[in-house]
């Protein structure tokens, strides 16, 4: 009998999520994709690995202080960890600059430019020059570090140059002094000189050190950037105002200790020894490049309209069958329950729910989580409108969202001025599930209940680049479970559960690991189709283990981090993993058991991992309309063939392209694309939208 808790059958968390970054890193060397695509996922990639150093790094150091020695089910300890999280991106930095210098080089061929102030010519040296009169030297600060001058506060992932000089006035080389110019963010990361070259700002302001130090002979300087510590631990118990408390939260962010520097390579040893006396970085933790630093900025060159011809053509979403005719959205939800695709089908129908509840005025009441929305969110400006006008309208906003927590703070402070109740979930736990419910009068005077649950986030900017199912119902039984999921949400309970939905940190654990060991039953008739983002929890791996080894056949689409290791004789060999990296970011959450009753279909705000199913408020969906059924299972088929987009996890832990030297290419985004633009000109040629559907799946199979 195989011992299913073998630390060996477990890959580690962190260097699986690294495997994920590097999937994205490897779509820059794609010649398939147009030039500024591939630029955006170099951006990608390294906004990503800010973040795992801020949070999943920052937190290792935390556990290695406090002499944790194991952290997860593969047994690696903090130490072990760290250690090959550096050397994995030691090893990695080198393919990132050479993806830069090679788009960098092909950008060139297309006549746009990215260019340091010394490679400029003369009338872009000149243009340089002005602009950094007009816009840079009023803004930047120039700072002295001596003995009457501390070393600065630096921001978390604040950008700087240091620099090293030497008094005009004296002979002596040894008479140095330190200091920096602090680039702050209101300056855009490049300067663009006429109309096809981008000039990082830093070569500018090296041009210009010695009029900003009058006097002084710059020696030497460097360009470099700080990490720190990000994660907030916020005591609630303690806190009579949690608002005030997650402000004071955002504070001490600020203040973070360091955990990782970025710096020009070949700087002077000296400026580097200079830095380090103050920030004290592990000597491992230092990564030295000769690209420009930061290249998250490099979205400011991918927006750049003039280069459209360089980025994939824009797909519009479309508004579909049965919200694409002027009906109100009740009446749309009142015939069937609707699931939509984003963001292949429009986030519009969700938009107009709320827009259609804050303005009828048979509706009483609006209820929704809200965990990231864009900064000019119509759905909260809808929310505050319905609570101008007197409905009752309770927002369960999540401060803890991370880094959306000012943002969301901004719109708790103006959902409240409007006079809505709005809660800020429940002590501990993170409120993570994505819900909406309008309450409205009936004729009759009876309540009817409409109800929206998503995968995704009431955000109609990440709705057009993240897939995420969408379902619309009004039906009875998710009525009950949606108000009692509130009433837990803004009251006291202990012990609820709910009927229909099912809830974490309760339900959706024990129903999903249920859900798996009924499939085990069947044996080789039993089938699991499960698309997420991430799979770590090891009670959920353990159970899927031994489905497998019943002879269940378990298909898992897992974009980013996966602990289980497939392809295990006598454990794991009838499990599949792979991974989509692509055009839209993978983040719908669905779930197919063949054998499953009384419905083998649900969605949910959850991924499998313990953060979600034991730490955070969630909830996991059953679609019971056999018609959505379909479409979703459909959804999974044409991902699993999927042979373009597609990374293969081995038994090894290393992920491999998918083979497509098969007859037929097959890219799922395109094919959704096309699907949808079929049943889009389809309903233009006939007004009947049943039937421009039902042409338009015939198509969608054939293809």
């Amino acid at each position: 009998m195989v011992d299913l808790t073998d630390s060996s059958l477990y890959l580690n968390r962190e260097l699986s999520w690294l495997k994920f970054n590097t999937r994205v890193l490897a779509q820059s060397f794609k010649n398939d994709i147009p030039l500024l695509e591939r630029l955006k996922f170099l951006a990608i990639y390294a906004t990503n690995l800010d973040e795992f150093y801020m949070i999943r790094v920052a937190g290792l150091k935390q556990l290695f202080s406090a002499g944790v020695i194991e952290t997860g089910t593969d047994q690696k300890t903090p130490l072990d960890q760290l250690r090959e999280i550096r050397a994995y991106l030691a090893s990695e930095k080198e393919v990132i600059q050479e993806s830069y210098r090679i788009i960098v080089k092909e950008l060139e061929d297309e006549n746009l430019f990215i260019k340091g102030y010394e490679e400029l010519s003369p009338s872009l040296a000149k243009l340089s020059d002005e602009y950094f009169f007009s816009n840079i030297l009023p803004v930047i600060v120039p700072i002295a570090v001596n003995a009457t001058h501390p070393f600065p506060h630096l921001n978390n992932l604040s950008f700087s140059l240091a620099v090293k000089l030497q008094d005009r006035d004296t002979e002596e080389d040894s008479n140095y002094k330190y200091g920096m110019i602090r680039i702050p963010r209101v300056l855009p990361r490049f300067f663009q000189a006429g109309d096809h070259t981008y000039v990082p700002i830093e070569t500018i302001v090296k041009r210009h050190v010695e009029e900003i130090f009058p006097g002084y002979r710059l020696v030497a300087s460097a360009a470099f950037r700080v990490t720190r510590n990000a994660d907030m631990v916020i005591e609630e118990e303690e806190a009579d105002d949690f608002m005030m408390i997650m402000e004071q939260g955002l504070k001490l962010r600020r203040k973070g200790a360091f955990v990782r520097l970025n710096i020009q390579e070949d700087s002077d040893p000296d400026l580097l020894e200079f830095l380090n006396s103050h920030m004290q970085i592990f000597f491992k933790d230092i990564y030295t490049y000769t690209i420009p630093l930061n290249l998250g900025a490099l979205w400011q060159i991918v927006g750049n309209k003039d280069f459209s011809n360089l980025t994939l053509p824009p797909y519009n979403s479309k508004i579909l069958p049965p919200f694409d005719s002027n009906e109100s959205v009740f009446k749309v939800i009142d015939k069937n329950d609707v699931m939509l695709f984003h963001p292949y089908e429009s986030f519009d129908p969700v938009l107009r729910l709320i827009k259609e509840a804050s303005k009828d005025p048979k509706v009483i009441s609006i209820r929704m989580t809200l965990y990231r929305v864009e900064k000019n969110s119509q759905i909260v400006q809808a929310l505050i409108d319905a609570a101008n006008e007197g409905k009752q309208v309770t927002a369960v906003v999540e401060l803890k969202a991370r880094f959306d927590e000012e943002n969301n703070l901004h719109w708790a402070k103006a959902l409240e001025q409007a006079g809505a109740h709005v809660v800020y979930g429940i002590t501990g736990f993170k409120v993570h599930a994505k819900i909406a419910q309008v309450i409205r009068q009936e004729e009759d005077g009876k309540l009817k209940f409409y109800m929206h649950f998503g995968t995704g986030n009431y955000n109609g900017a990440t709705a057009k680049v993240y897939t995420d199912a969408s379902f619309f119902t009004c039906k009875e039984e998710f009525a009950k479970d949606s108000t009692t999921f509130f009433h837990i949400l803004s009251g006291f309970s202990k012990h609820k559960k709910l009927e229909t939905l099912s809830m974490s940190p309760t339900q959706i654990k024990p129903k999903v690991i249920g859900l798996i060991s009924n499939e085990a039953k069947y044996g080789n008739e039993g089938r699991i189709i499960v698309k997420m983002n991430s799979l770590v929890d090891s009670d959920v791996i353990q159970a899927l283990y031994y489905a497998s080894t019943q002879g269940v056949q378990i298909d898992i689409i897992a974009r980013g981090i996966c602990c289980l290791r497939p392809g295990v004789a006598g454990v794991s060999e009838n499990i599949r993993v792979k991974s989509i990296i692509g055009r839209y970011l993978e983040h719908a959450r669905i779930f197919y058991f063949k054998n499953a009753e009384p419905t083998t279909t649900f969605i949910s705000s959850a991924d499998w991992m313990p953060r979600n199913l034991e730490r955070r408020l969630e909830l996991m969906t059953p679609i019971f309309d056999k018609t959505l059924q379909q479409k979703l299972f459909e959804i999974l088929q044409l991902q699993l063939n999927d042979n373009m987009l597609s990374w293969t996890l081995d038994s090894d832990g290393e992920y491999t392209q998918t083979d497509n030297n098969e007859e037929r290419a097959i890219n799922n985004h395109t094919v959704l694309e096309d699907y949808m633009n079929k049943i889009y000109k389809a309903q233009k040629k006939d007004t009947t939208s049943h039937k421009a559907e039902k042409l338009a799946r015939r198509l969608f199979k054939e293809s």
